[in-house]
């Protein structure tokens, strides 16, 4: 068994309808192949109406799935609520909302305008807010119960992160969301969780934030304590373990999956890793004649 490989069971998923947000490209996408593999019927959603229609054809011809394609710009409340309708119309209920549409800029804040801050709290912390309230509002109505929201938020929401300022105050509104929902909304028969990942290359992504000059001195592989970055099918195994039912007890999580990034980022000595053992030699002795 690899990392690489598929984990749950094929009929994991069978019987739930899932919206996955963003869902037309890069993770989003590799999560929707997976539900789809496992039985779930999924709806994806992104402002691009032909990229969608590729991508859910492409799913549904690999998959066998049942793959539907819905233009929405989530920071648009109207187009949000038309989305949920189509997507009643179309499967009758949803059971589990994926929110993983959005955006981010890396560069110095003071050059960003205040229209591309707005931007990012638009797409990631509005965007989120609109699909949870109206999925939220009517499984509450309907009483539908056993249904679940999952966030895609990062690690940097829990510590803030320079050059990325406007992602990361919406991944932090994102997961304080979904902690605070997770105690409210229990008792509707809702969960809510999160999951934070660290590096894994999306080729349009990528190659959008980390423009060749920058890739070059810019390597995540070495801020990774285990050395590589994440493959999808990672991410979409724990993703599709958090959306079932074998996931039932887990509520108000946020799961990080980052190969230990986080944590040597966090480590005030982490960075000791560089000192050579001829060096340390040195400053064993040093610390010997101390004593």
């Amino acid at each position: 068994m690899k990392y690489t490989e598929q984990m749950l069971r094929e009929d994991a998923l069978e019987g739930k309808v899932i919206v996955v947000t963003g869902g037309g490209s890069g993770l989003g996408k590799s999560m929707t192949r997976y539900f789809l593999q496992l039985g779930a019927k999924v709806a994806i959603t992104s402002r691009s109406l032909e990229k969608l229609e590729t991508t859910a054809q492409e799913l549904t011809q690999e998959t066998g799935g049942n793959c539907f394609a819905v233009a929405c710009d989530v920071r648009n409340i109207e187009e949000v609520e038309a989305m949920h309708s189509e997507v009643l119309k179309k499967y009758g209920a949803v059971d589990v909302l994926v929110n993983n549409a959005a955006g981010n800029f890396i560069a110095p804040t003071e050059r960003l305008s205040s229209n591309a801050f707005d931007t990012i709290l638009d797409i990631v912390l509005k965007g989120t807010k609109n699909c949870t309230i109206t999925f939220g509002k009517h499984w509450i109505k309907t009483k539908q119960k056993n249904t679940n929201v999952l966030n895609v938020v990062t690690t940097y929401a829990f510590t803030g992160s320079g050059y990325v300022v406007p992602s990361a105050c919406a991944k932090a509104g994102v997961l304080a969301m979904t902690r605070s929902l997770a105690v409210e909304w229990a008792k509707y028969g809702m969960r809510f969780n999160a999951v934070a990942p660290g590096p894994f290359p999306t080729k349009g992504a990528w190659d959008r934030l980390l423009p060749a000059p920058i890739k070059k001195k810019f390597d995540p592989k070495k801020r990774i304590p285990i050395g590589r970055v994440g493959e999808h099918q990672e991410l979409a195994n724990l993703a599709a373990y958090m959306v079932s039912d074998f996931g039932a007890y887990l509520n108000g999580e946020v799961i990080t999956l980052d190969g230990g990034e986080w944590l040597k980022g966090a480590g005030q000595f982490n960075g000791l890793e560089q000192v050579s053992n001829t060096m340390w030699n040195i400053l064993e002795l040093a610390i010997r004649k101390k004593k």
